[in-house]
Formats: C-alpha cells, structure tokens, sequence
C-alpha cells in the first residue's frame, strides 16, 4: 500500500510542477482566486504533512505563497510525505486539531488518500481558472501520466 501512495503523491508533485511552471510562464495571472488556489493546495498539503508528524505546521491553509516559492513548497512537500510513508504506518491513528480548532482522528492511509484528492481538485479549478484567463490548459490526468 505504501507504493500505491508513493506512486500518487510522484503523480501529484509532477502535476503541481506543471501548473507551477504554466504561471511562471504566465505570472501576470498569479494574482486573485488562481494565487488563493495555487497557494491553498500547496498550504493544505504542507499542514497534513506536519499533522502526520504532530508538529506545527509554517503555514496557514489559505495564506497567499509568493509565486518564486512555490517550487520550493511542492518540493518540501513531496520530500515530507515520503519520509512519512518511509517511518510510519498507514493504519496508525494521527489525532489532529482542524484550522477551526476542532480535534478529529483519521488513520495516516485516510489523510494522506485525502491530500491526493484534495490536490486534484484544485488542480482542476486552477486549469480551469488558467484556461478563462487565455492560457492554454496541460492535461494532469493521472492516465497521461503513466503513459
């Protein structure tokens, strides 16, 4: 089960590399929901990875990320969740506060298949949003990737 979430969380900060160099190509667009998006998937992934942990996280879910960090961001990311997936075990419980101050439990495997849907979601609404300011949309579809 850990390659499973392995190969997943490679798709993942492949396709983040992807959106990440379309708006460094296109920066005038980083700005408004697409910067909130970017950022927001960037910051959730990071707050999980530091639940998983049971440490404080840097970053807050919807604080705005300059544009230059981002790779640095996804990267950390990727790194994080691979040590987590290299010590730990995906049926152990992880007790975490949310961002509203309420304590929940979920098994480390249920988070981490949580960040992998989260962050397709978004990347779906920042294509779309990409695509209405005129910029041609990349394919992330996981099938593409594997191919």
């Amino acid at each position: 089960m850990k390659d499973f979430f392995l190969d997943k969380f490679e798709y993942t900060h492949h396709c983040n590399q992807l959106l990440i160099d379309v708006l460094f190509k296109n920066p005038e667009t980083y700005r408004d929901r697409i910067s909130l998006l970017a950022s927001h998937s960037l910051n959730a992934h990071h707050v999980w990875n530091h639940r998983l942990f049971g440490i404080a996280a840097t970053f807050s879910v919807w604080q705005i990320l300059e544009i230059g960090v981002l790779p640095t961001i996804n990267n950390e990311n990727f790194e994080h969740t691979k040590l987590f997936l290299q010590k730990k075990n995906l049926a152990e419980p992880v007790n975490y506060t949310n961002s509203k101050g309420e304590s929940f439990t979920n098994t480390a495997g249920d988070i981490l298949f949580h960040l992998i849907n989260h962050s397709t979601y978004h990347r779906g609404q920042l294509v779309s949003q990409l695509k209405v300011e005129g910029v041609e949309p990349i394919v992330t579809d996981y099938i593409f990737y594997k191919r």
